[in-house]
């Protein structure tokens, strides 16, 4: 693929609430990528630093469509690439260099590299004390565990997910998808606008951001710990339900689709036996309290699926709309594309690619009041951006960086 087919020409947006903030991604694969897209996403410069040879590791993910892999192009669109090699010194001599001019440096070595390197915050710090040092790793920079190596499956298992996740009879079960690495990834940028925040609001100094992969998803797990340390109980796979109000669930419709009905309060419970027009249920003690209807909760989940099954989807979902029932259908991508409300909202175009013109991918994660968000223009090849970011803003000579080029330690200054 030439770099014509992959070349990014969109500038970040200017009027987001991280214009001006310079961020170095030294990130790679998913959650440290994912971090830089968040603070690109909102007006950050984010210039990702990767290998000159083969970039980011994401870049040979699969699916992948006309050749560009198409889980790189969501997390790396809208940022500029500079290849450089940090295995050599005058690499690391580099991003040290582009370090004093920067905000933020995001990083997801496995801890102890970055110091082994002459880059950890001690050294970054003293030619910028106001930068941030995000850091993302498997299991965070302290704690015996902290030299393991980590990704999200190890994460998803290690901090209970994967038990809680499935059926009773079912084995415990990861997700299909990035779910650690991303959560981590929006916890880091989450962390990195705090530690900006602090930044401007004291003495100007920086700091270190620590992000273990596993504790903002053990965090979502909700009542999990807590609840073992203070009642000795282990939550257990429960499918679809959800342990702690019913009726919820995921339930199949006469034509065959699925929809999801959460009655997750005393309220929305009863505005739910009123569409299944059941008035009776409201006063029979089996039903007539949560505390109640947990303990029936497999007969009135049958009572639920029974009327649901009666019926088409749609037709299920009017009343229950009509009836101010939380609910929804259960959505497949296609499904997610035609609908109308996402369309407006939630999916961005991802213009400028071999992915095609038809490409949108959801966007920011959410919405601030007078910006209406960056654009998606391309993605970059490996090292694209390199003779723009060497040379012109850090102000390398050009014979420089050809020698450097020569000898592997960064990208041909017009991208590779």
């Amino acid at each position: 693929m030439s770099p014509a087919d992959m070349r990014d020409d969109s500038p970040p947006p200017a009027d987001g609430p991280l214009a001006g903030v310079r961020v170095i991604e030294l990130g790679s694969m998913y959650a440290a990528p994912t971090a830089g897209r968040m603070l690109r996403d909102f007006g950050a410069d984010v210039v990702k630093v990767e290998d000159p040879a083969s970039g980011d590791f994401a870049r040979q993910w699969q699916p992948a469509h006309n050749g560009l892999a198409i889980g790189f192009s969501r997390l790396n669109a809208g940022k500029r690439s500079v290849g450089v090699d940090l295995r050599r010194p005058a690499g690391r001599d580099i991003v040290r260099r582009l370090a004093r001019d920067a905000d933020v440096l995001i990083e997801n070595f496995r801890p102890g590299r970055m110091e082994a390197w002459g880059l950890g915050y001690k050294e970054l710090s003293q030619d910028n004390p106001g930068l941030v040092l995000t850091r993302v790793s498997g299991f965070g920079q302290t704690g015996p565990y902290r030299e393991r190596p980590g990704f999200g499956t190890v994460a998803e298992t290690a901090s209970g997910y994967a038990f809680l996740n499935g059926w009773p009879d079912s084995p415990p079960t990861a997700p299909p998808f990035g779910f650690a690495d991303s959560i981590a990834g929006i916890a880091a940028a989450f962390g990195t606008t705090m530690a900006l925040y602090r930044r401007e609001a004291g003495d100007g100094a920086g700091g270190e951001v620590d992000v273990a992969l596993y504790e903002p998803l053990m965090f979502i797990l909700g009542d999990a710990v807590l609840r073992y340390t203070a009642s000795g109980e282990i939550m257990q796979r429960c499918g679809n339900a959800s342990g702690a109000a019913s009726p919820r669930g995921i339930y199949q419709a006469a034509d065959g689709a699925w929809l999801s009905i959460a009655a997750s309060n005393q309220s929305i419970a009863m505005r739910l036996f009123d569409a299944m027009d059941r008035p009776d249920l409201r006063t029979d003690e089996r039903y007539a309290t949560n505390a109640a209807r947990m303990a029936n909760n497999e007969a009135l989940q049958k009572i639920v699926a029974d009327w649901v099954r009666s019926r088409p989807r749609a037709d299920v979902l009017a009343v229950l709309d009509e009836h101010e029932v939380v609910a929804a259908p259960v959505n497949d991508a296609r499904d997610i594309t035609r609908d109308p409300h996402f369309a407006e909202r939630t999916l961005v175009e991802l213009a400028g690619t071999v992915l095609g013109p038809a490409a949108v991918m959801p966007g920011p994660v959410l919405h601030v009041k007078d910006y209406a968000g960056p654009a998606y223009e391309g993605v970059p090849g490996v090292g694209e951006h390199t003779g723009e970011v060497l040379g012109g803003e850090l102000g390398m000579p050009a014979d420089r960086l050809a020698e450097l080029a020569a000898a592997g330690v960064i990208s041909a200054p017009g991208g590779s």
